[in-house]
């Protein structure tokens, strides 16, 4: 959803955030992080890196006045103030927040980094960010040293590159529904704790999101009504049709999905029944009218399962993307003889 090929870090500071429920104490940096070159570029595309291929943004919320969402008030007195000292003094108060979020003795310490981006590259706009990120999670690594005459080894703990804990960028910019934020959480121990208590963001209201729900909702489907009512074959045919009707389509209007997809009236009207109850069960609007997302269906694709597992130790994979394989090349019947269901599969030649 970024470009970082022009991002550099202005500002970097390091704190360290403790748990509440614990009775720990955070601590807190007094100047800003001295890179030396090496450390700036391993550092860079690490916090950045995976904000490329998120697929939805979020916006601040607040039950009274977005204006008073702690987070927002702290990233938008650094936006307008450029000042070292303001930096740091809002980057204490970012810790201090997510330090009144762990309400329960899974949330763990770590190190928080405040960074302050410039150049961010946000739908074709360069813009600053200011990034909070949460390093909860050290590896183990060897480190050698010469002893007098001789090397030796010892074990040390450091961060890892791989994989960022958790960390949001918030925008200098912003559309109809506000500030732009965007979000990862790579150890979902506590769904709340990140997103909702100390971000206290929601979706914006996009394509992104209404593809993503309506996708959600065919996934749901599939499993609890196609496979349980017609099998784990027509549940392939109808996340297989699905896929296809998203790819073919730059928008989703409800009454040609069913038609589609369905064969008979009976399935549309178990649709709609589901539709009502996924809605009220996730507290969700699902629309009939929207424009596709082709980046949260290639995400969310990848969730559905098209596996037929058997009893007898053999799997059968479906492929998503093909349409038409589970209704012309597999099918189901039953031996008297042995007195047991096969599936039976065409093909012209293995690969």
């Amino acid at each position: 959803m970024i470009k970082r090929t022009r991002t550099e870090i202005s500002k970097c500071i390091i704190h360290k955030v403790a748990n509440k429920y614990n009775s720990g104490h955070n601590a807190f940096s007094e100047d800003l992080v001295r890179f030396d070159e090496d450390s700036y570029e391993l550092l860079l595309p690490f916090l950045l890196k995976p904000f490329a291929s998120v697929t939805q943004s979020y916006r601040f919320n607040h039950n009274a006045d977005v204006r008073l969402n702690e987070i927002n008030k702290y990233a938008s007195s650094v936006f307008e103030d450029d000042r070292t000292t303001t930096f740091i003094e809002s980057s204490r108060k970012i810790v201090n927040h997510l330090y009144e979020q762990s309400n329960s003795a899974q949330i763990k310490t770590g190190d928080v980094l405040v960074v302050y981006f410039e150049g961010v590259e946000y739908k074709d706009i360069l813009t600053e960010a200011i990034g909070v990120f949460k390093i909860e999670s050290k590896v183990d690594f060897l480190q050698t040293f010469k002893d007098e005459q001789s090397f030796d080894v010892v074990v040390q703990k450091g961060i890892s590159t791989k994989k960022l804990d958790k960390g949001c960028l918030i925008l200098n910019a912003s559309d109809t529904e506000g500030t732009v934020i965007l979000s990862i959480d790579n150890n979902n121990y506590d769904a709340q704790y990140w997103i909702k208590n100390f971000l206290d963001v929601r979706f914006a209201d996009d394509r992104n999101l209404h593809t993503q729900n309506y996708l959600e909702m065919c996934k749901e489907f599939s499993e609890e009504i196609i496979k349980s009512e017609l099998g784990k074959q027509e549940q392939g045919v109808f996340l297989a049709n699905t896929v296809d009707y998203f790819k073919e389509n730059e928008s989703l209007e409800i009454q040609d999905f069913k038609d589609e997809v369905f064969e008979d009236d009976k399935q549309k009207e178990l649709f709609d029944d589901y539709k009502k109850h996924f809605e009220k069960l996730n507290d969700v609007l699902i629309r009939n009218s929207f424009e596709v997302s082709d980046a949260v269906l290639k995400k969310e694709k990848s969730k559905f399962k098209t596996e037929i597992k058997l009893d007898t130790n053999i799997q059968i994979k479906l492929d998503v993307d093909a349409p038409d394989v589970a209704s012309e090349y597999l099918e189901l019947g039953y031996d008297e003889d042995k007195k047991m269901k096969y599936y039976k599969v065409f093909f012209n030649a293995e690969k």
